[in-house]
């Protein structure tokens, strides 16, 4: 009989390399968002953050994942992880004082490291995933894990805007440093059998086959594409400074309440779906899911209330944590185990990378039509996304999860 879920070492180990992982990178992200802010008062520079860190992104991940396909899954994920850590130290040193230089320059140099480290990151624990866990454990470990991400960005926020107001920017960085290496210790602490190698094939003719096999393949793509534009059009939390700013008038512990409210939704249907996971109606589900992240998104940008604004992004957690779970169950279901990093690598760029876009959309956007108004068209665009999703991937509309065990 196979043992639990959760007495399973290796996925503890797991779990807890990515709640440490998750820590940092918000940690980082909410000071930096702040830094940034303080230093410019300007929302275009906010949407830079994000241009910062997926220009790297891009140019990394399609050979990260061919890279983690065919050589050591864990070691990608360790040296990841010392990556972010030169990035922690290099904020530190900048808040410090202690680089000499316009500041706002080195910010972005080392969001650029971030970025090639993230590069690694997603396929690395995708693949570690599928290895760890037998297929019928799939839907249920995605929950867990989709719950641990959610803790991450539900603590990491508000625990660096408390950082940030009571011990000061640099303190908030080092701590991020910390646990960086934390996250190191425990991928690398992982025991785990890794199958051979992959064929060798030239690395464009792997990566070619990486992409024919998404393009090819409607359900998956129509996942990826539906999250992707869905992000890209609705990224208000990347324009959370300026709100906290400009309409609500609060300090870096607000900051760190909104940023952190999506997460608390996330986190609840997380561990709702880890106990009772969708199986019927999956498709339906899914692209309901995102038109109601759609509308809360529009709801977020009219309210003028510091609480009734945290409920709402909560609520759009709740839409966004079961796009995220069933996102995540339908790439490991219909992904060979021999393609996991690189269809992993070209999922981070469809979904992981539009974070850092839709933060350059929103903050271009809100320079061109003001604030509120470009949030209100960030969730329009969203929910018109949705539509055509459902009309273009009609496999995905009717998918049914058990067709895919």
């Amino acid at each position: 009989m196979p043992l639990p879920i959760t007495s399973n070492p290796a996925f503890l180990k797991l779990l807890s390399f990515r709640i440490f992982i998750v820590l940092a990178y918000q940690i980082m992200a909410i000071v930096v968002g702040w830094h940034i802010y303080e230093l410019t008062h300007d929302t275009l520079a906010l949407g830079l953050i994000g241009l910062a860190e997926v220009i790297p992104y891009f140019s990394c991940a399609l050979f990260a994942g061919y890279a983690i396909d065919h050589y050591s899954r864990r070691l990608f994920g360790v040296v990841a992880c010392l990556m972010l850590v030169v990035n922690a130290m290099t904020l530190t040193a900048v808040s410090a004082g202690w680089i000499s230089g316009h500041p706002s320059l080195w910010i972005y140099g080392s969001i650029a490291i971030g970025g090639v480290a993230r590069a690694f990151i997603g396929p690395s624990y995708s693949a570690m995933f599928a290895l760890i866990l037998p297929r019928h454990q799939y839907a249920r470990a995605s929950g867990i894990g989709s719950s641990v991400f959610q803790l991450g960005l539900i603590v990491g926020p508000a625990l660096g805007g408390i950082l940030v107001g009571w011990a000061g920017k640099t303190a908030a960085y080092s701590v991020s440093t910390g646990l960086c290496v934390i996250a190191a210790v425990m991928m690398l602490s992982v025991r785990i059998e890794e199958p051979p190698s992959a064929e060798s094939t030239p690395i464009l003719t792997s990566i070619a086959g990486g992409l024919r096999f998404v393009f090819n393949n409607q359900i998956i793509l129509g996942a990826q594409s539906l999250d992707m534009f869905a992000v890209l059009f609705g990224g208000a939390v990347s324009m959370l400074p300026a709100f906290i700013h400009d309409v609500f008038h609060y300090g870096p512990e607000g900051l760190g309440m909104l940023r952190a409210a999506p997460a608390i939704g996330g986190l609840m249907t997380g561990l709702f779906l880890a106990r009772h996971p969708i199986n019927l109606h999956a498709g339906r589900w899914l692209l309901a899911a995102v038109a109601g992240f759609g509308m809360c998104i529009i709801s977020f940008a009219i309210s003028a209330n510091f609480w009734v604004a945290g409920l709402l992004l909560m609520l759009s957690g709740v839409c966004d944590g079961v796009s995220v779970v069933m996102r995540t169950t339908i790439m490991q279901l219909v992904t060979p185990d021999a393609m996991r990093g690189r269809v992993s690598a070209i999922n981070g760029i469809f979904i992981g990378s539009s974070n850092e876009l839709g933060a350059f959309e929103s903050g271009f956007a809100a320079r061109l039509m003001g604030l509120v108004p470009s949030v209100i068209f960030g969730g329009i665009m969203t929910l018109t996304v949705v539509a055509a999703t459902a009309k273009l991937a009609p496999k995905l509309r009717r998918l049914e999860l058990h067709q895919l065990y």
